[in-house]
């Protein structure tokens, strides 16, 4: 029997995509259907769903999901789930839709069919509440908030069939990755107990040492890099790839970490967002997530052990995966080396912070890049993406 932790709330993965055989078909079909646009976001959950990243879901939220998930952080029948799944369309197109018909999904910006929904419920929502509950703020200058706020008036549940991953396969062939397949890897690595690492940055010296702790406490770290949206200046997945692979083949012990990729596109919700970032992973097999400071945060709007502390609220068996709470970590030129707030008893003055958004700032300003910030062979690879004429 695996030893891997089981799938959230079900004892096997439930990938809604349908198998290739049956694709051609639904697709001729759905061609007679009324299709409803998605956005971006709702793409990356309906991706999600297929791959069987969201297990035990088996489509878009309806009311009572809806209502439970943002109220109590469950759906109706109890089961732990931190932020609603829901998909929603105009009102005109909500009107013409009838309670158990069948719509083709498609993407917003470009009009591929992706999947069908089997329409099981219309209903309206109340954005601001939705907001308050998950994201702690109806701000619009949240990124998450100003797509909750800009979705359409009506809501529309039910389960869904999909037909299409869209790009990602064959984009990101040898990073995308199933929760069938990255189990399957797992288990012939022979680990067991796995921590996943998100990131959707090129690893600098900080996201190294907390690989390195997490390795220090599990059999392996899965490296698992948004491939969703991206905000402006982010660095493409295909470079992010050959930087980890650069500081994998010369900073890590061989068969300690696996690369892979998946298509969600961030919320930016902070400690809920934590939170299910920690469900799917158990998903993929994952018994432990990395919770850094200010995990899944954006701006000022969340403190910076917030998504510490929201583990900490949960009732027991909500679900396996556990979180590695580590504190701020930097380099310490008195320590000569990495350290966090926990272990360095030093200076502010005596520490070298780091982040993703600094080393972007180095490259735009033509700064030297000391090896304490980033390892040579990282900044090399970088260097090459940035010296590009699109590369800014």
């Amino acid at each position: 029997m695996s030893k891997l932790v089981p799938p959230h709330g079900s004892d096997s993965l439930q990938p809604l995509l349908l198998p290739e055989a049956e694709r051609a078909g639904e697709a001729d079909r759905a061609k007679r259907l009324k299709q409803v646009p998605l956005s971006s976001r709702e793409v990356s959950d309906l991706l999600m769903l297929g791959m069987g990243a969201y297990t035990p879901l088996e489509g878009f939220m309806g009311n009572a999901d809806w209502q439970s998930c943002c109220e109590h952080m469950t759906l109706a029948n109890g089961l732990f789930w931190p932020i609603p799944i829901t998909l929603s369309c105009a009102q005109e197109l909500g009107d013409r839709i009838d309670i158990g018909e069948d719509v083709a999904l498609v993407d917003g910006s470009d009009g591929e069919l992706l999947g069908i929904l089997t329409v099981e419920v219309k209903y309206a929502v109340d954005r601001a509440f939705e907001c308050s509950q998950v994201f702690r703020t109806t701000d619009v200058s949240h990124p998450g908030v100003s797509k909750v706020m800009s979705q359409g008036p009506v809501n529309l549940g039910g389960p869904v069939r999909t037909v299409s991953e869209g790009h990602f396969p064959a984009t990101y062939a040898g990073l995308y990755y199933r929760p069938a397949e990255t189990r399957a890897m797992f288990l012939e690595k022979g680990w067991s107990k796995v921590a996943a690492f998100q990131t959707r940055n090129p690893m600098h010296r900080s996201h190294e040492y907390l690989a390195k702790i997490a390795i220090e406490i599990c059999d392996g770290v899965l490296i698992h890099q948004v491939l969703g949206a991206l905000k402006p200046g982010d660095i493409p997945a295909d470079v992010r790839v050959r930087a980890i692979n650069a500081l994998a083949d010369n900073y890590f012990v061989q068969g300690t970490i696996l690369q892979a990729g998946y298509p969600i596109e961030m919320r930016y919700a902070g400690p809920r967002e934590a939170l299910l970032h920690a469900v799917f992973r158990q998903n993929f097999g994952c018994s432990h997530l990395v919770v850094g400071r200010d995990h899944a945060g954006v701006g000022d709007f969340y403190g910076p052990y917030d998504a510490h502390h929201i583990f900490d609220e949960l009732p027991p068996g909500s679900m396996q995966t556990e979180p590695l709470k580590i504190d701020i970590t930097f380099y310490c030129y008195k320590c000569k080396g990495m350290a966090t707030g926990r272990t360095c008893p030093h200076e502010p003055a005596d520490r070298l912070a780091i982040s993703g958004t600094r080393l972007r700032e180095m490259f735009a300003n033509g700064e030297a890049i000391p090896p304490e910030f980033s390892r040579p062979e990282v900044v090399d690879v970088l260097r090459e993406f940035y010296e590009q004429p699109t590369g800014q």
